[in-house]
Order: C-alpha cells, then sequence, then structure tokens
C-alpha cells in the first residue's frame, strides 16, 4: 500500500562515486540513498546557499512497472516550485525534468528526520515533542489552505533542524505523495505509508485535511510511546488493525504522560474524522494547551516555548492582520525581552535605534515630568527608530518608563528589513492603525480636555 518514498533516505556511506556536478550545482557530497532516489548536498552558486538535491536514480522513470508512478511523484512536486513559503515547511526551489535523471532543488536543512527519535532509547522530551507536533500543525495547516494534501506525514518526512546538539525546530518535507485538490491532471491515489495511513486514506475515499491529522497524530504517538500506533507482522493484519482494534493509552506506555496528552493525541487519531479535530487550527490550539495549562511537564525546556511566543502574538492588537506564515516572522526573527518594574525604555534626548510592541505588562509615557499616556499590551513604542525619515526625527522627547512587568518585542530598522516585503507591509499598517489612533486621542484631549481628564 506504501509506494516507495524517497523521502525514507538513511545518511549513507556509499561507496558510489560522487559527481561532480548535477544541472548548474558543484556536488558537495552525499546526503542519504533510498530505494528510487538519492540526495546530495550542493552548492547554489548564484544565491551563496547550500541546497539539497534530490535526485530519480537512472532507470527509475523508465521502470516498465512503476515508472508512470514515479513520473507523476516528481511530477507533484515540481508543480510546488516556489509555491510553498512557510518557516515549517521545505522550500522547493527548482525541478528539472531530466528524461533520465530527473531531480529537485530544495531548502537544505542541517539535521536529521524524525525517524531516529522513535526508538525507545532515543525518546525525546515529551514538551518537545508537543512542540514539534504544534509547529508541524501549524505547516500542514498552511499547506491545506494552498489547497493541498500531504497524504505521507510520518518521521522521515518530518526534518529536525539541530543546532549545537539540540532540536531548535521542524519542517515538513517531500511533497511526491501530495494530492492537488485544484489539480486537472489525473492523481495518483491510495498512497502513503501504512503505518501512519488513515481509515479513509486506506480505502481511497475523498479527503479533508483529517487524513493528515490522523498522520500526524500517528506520529507524536509514535514519538513519545517509542512504538507506532499499530504494528503487525502482515500488511493485512495491520489493515485490520487500522481499521478494528483500539489503541493503547499513552499513559500506560510512558510515565509522565497525563490524561491531557491521551485525549489530545487519540482524538487525532480517531477512525471516523469526524471524530477528530476538524481543523488544524483546532489541533494546533490542543496541542499548545497542553503546555499553557501545564498538563506536559517542563524539563529540558524551561524557556519560553515558540509556539507560546506565537499564539501570544495571536492575541495582541497590533499583529490581528498578520497571517499565520507573517507571525512565525516575527517569533523568530524578533528580540523577545523582560522588564521590570522601574526600567526605562527610552529616556528623553536619547537615539531611538530600536521598537518595543508591548506582549505583556504596562508602561507609561512621561513628558518633563508629567503623564501624557499609560500604553499596554498590543501597542508600540519607540515606532519612530523605524519610520522617521531623518535621524533628528529619531530623537525621543520623553520618558517611557515601565510600570508593571513588561515582555516587549523589539526590532531595529535592520532586523525589520530581514523579514519578507509583505511582513513588513504588515507592520507598516499596523503602526498606521496605531498612530491614528494617537492622533484621535490627542484630538480628543484638546477638544474635550475635562472629559479626558
Amino acid at each position: 500500500m506504501s509506494i516507495p518514498n524517497s523521502a525514507d533516505f538513511s545518511p549513507t556511506t556509499s561507496q558510489l562515486p560522487l559527481p561532480a556536478q548535477i544541472g548548474k550545482y558543484p556536488v558537495i557530497g552525499r546526503l542519504g540513498d533510498g530505494a528510487t532516489s538519492e540526495v546530495f548536498l550542493a552548492r547554489d552558486e548564484f544565491h551563496q546557499r547550500d541546497v539539497a538535491i534530490k535526485r530519480v536514480r537512472a532507470g527509475s522513470v523508465n521502470d516498465p512497472s512503476d515508472g508512470r508512478f514515479f513520473e507523476r511523484f516528481f511530477a507533484a512536486e515540481a508543480a510546488l516550485v516556489g509555491r510553498l513559503n512557510h518557516p515549517n515547511v521545505v522550500q522547493i526551489y527548482d525541478a528539472v525534468a531530466d528524461p533520465v535523471e530527473p531531480y529537485l532543488v530544495m531548502e537544505y536543512v542541517p539535521g536529521s528526520t524524525l525517524r531516529r527519535y522513535c526508538r525507545a532509547d532515543q525518546l525525546l522530551p515529551l514538551e518537545l515533542i508537543v512542540e514539534i507536533g504544534f509547529k508541524c500543525a501549524m505547516a500542514l495547516g498552511y499547506v491545506y489552505r494552498q489547497g493541498l494534501i500531504h497524504r505521507d506525514v510520518k518521521p522521515a518526512n518530518l526534518l529536525a533542524v539541530i543546532s549545537n546538539g539540540n532540536i531548535t525546530d521542524v519542517k515538513v518535507s517531500d511533497f511526491g505523495s501530495v494530492l492537488n485538490m485544484s489539480a486537472e491532471t489525473t492523481q495518483v491515489y491510495r498512497v502513503g505509508s501504512l503505518a501512519y495511513m488513515s481509515p479513509e486514506q486506506l480505502d481511497g475515499n475523498t479527503l479533508d485535511c483529517r487524513a493528515d491529522i490522523y498522520s500526524l497524530g500517528a506520529v507524536l504517538y509514535h514519538l513519545i510511546a517509542g512504538r507506532p500506533l499499530f504494528d503487525a507482522s502482515s500488511q493485512s493484519a495491520m489493515m485490520n488493525q487500522i481499521y478494528t482494534a483500539e489503541p493503547v493509552f499513552l499513559s500506560q506506555l510512558r510515565s509522565g504522560v497525563g490524561p491531557g496528552v491521551d485525549s489530545v493525541i487519540l482524538s487525532a487519531v480517531a477512525k471516523r474524522p469526524e471524530d477528530r479535530y476538524a481543523s488544524w487550527d483546532a489541533f494546533a490550539q490542543a496541542l499548545s494547551g497542553l503546555i499553557t495549562t501545564q498538563q506536559v511537564p517542563r524539563g529540558q525546556l524551561q524557556g519560553v516555548l515558540d509556539s507560546e511566543r506565537f499564539n501570544l502574538l495571536r492575541t495582541l492588537d497590533f499583529f490581528s492582520n498578520f497571517g499565520d506564515v507573517e507571525l512565525w516572522e516575527v517569533v523568530h526573527r524578533a528580540r523577545w525581552q523582560r522588564f521590570a518594574f522601574g526600567h526605562a525604555l527610552y529616556r528623553k534626548g536619547e537615539e531611538g535605534g530600536s521598537f518595543h510592541i508591548i506582549a505583556q505588562g504596562e508602561v507609561e509615557v512621561f513628558r518633563d515630568g508629567q503623564r501624557v499616556a499609560q500604553l499596554g499590551a498590543g501597542t508600540s513604542v519607540g515606532e519612530m527608530a523605524y519610520l522617521a525619515p531623518s535621524d533628528d526625527l529619531r530623537t525621543h522627547s520623553t520618558d517611557v518608563i515601565v510600570t508593571e512587568s513588561t515582555t516587549t518585542i523589539s526590532f531595529t530598522p535592520d532586523t525589520l528589513a530581514q523579514v519578507s516585503p509583505n511582513c513588513r507591509h504588515l507592520f507598516d499598517e499596523a503602526f498606521i492603525r496605531v498612530l491614528v489612533r494617537r492622533l484621535h486621542a490627542a484630538h480628543e484631549a484638546l477638544a474635550h480636555p475635562r472629559r479626558i481628564l
């Protein structure tokens, strides 16, 4: 039932000669080998970045039994070149339909797949698994909004970004089995990996996001328990379990797993689609809720998690028009800071070099010792450091003092320049809303001073 998938790569010590170049890309090394494809680390000299090149092995495309399938899988991914732009989705930069060895040029992710962490002796901390699940749910929700169903969500297709030995992020990869709901061309059905396949996908029925929700739930179950949701020695026995067997509670398989985790994961892998989460957002919020309500013990990850920051941004008026992709940019690009009571964010006469959006807490603005404004969560201060057309206008004319322990999200003009054009546009719109409100408040103060006071 599972079509051979080129993401099932393993690091290799292959003795096969390394090609000097694939197309215009000089090859640096071999990243892995699969049954029908191989992956190389190469250099994109024009964009000055490392890339991963997935090349179909010579002969696979023209294989009389499976060639037509591989051709369609390659075409499915090739159709997504430049289309998916999300921090937790591997970008596909280019596709070359060589008649013998077609290849894809993709974002290079330094790390490994999550497959290695499915073993009982390699299990990740529970809070990290939940954080990974949240990010994957948000990424697959983005993919679904593009009219796509992945259909092969499994540990081998989820890439862990590793920095200094620690997993810092995750990216969804391999869209060879993707179902494009808007495509007019014939697509391959009944594909995927049996261990993570929903009953309706197994049946070849019409699919929606709940099929991928099931698969991600099965992946998280495997990561938590160190054993798959279902396991059998034959394909028919496995199919029977998927249709009829009830999974073992995770709390019976791993210490520290509470009823909240059981409820969220088992809801995601319910047999009937209508018994699962109705949307990716609902699943993501359920996962995030395990952390915010402290139903997952905090072990190694004592700091603020990305999921907590993302959900906090969603509550702030300043970011009300930002989409998920832009919010993730803010999570990753912003400087998050905490300030105690009495701290001066700005002093009169200082030159502005940054601006802050207040995430939590409160500040007061003083001009010549007189309080002129009180600002809370969801508004900005110091935005003239970014908006002012000249250095003279970047000099602060007020003191901004923390009056309640405050968390801020800060940018400098340089760091804001690193976000996408659409994200900067949304910042500009948000600043305009803030300035219009302040002008209105100032007008009301002048027109009705007694009422304002």
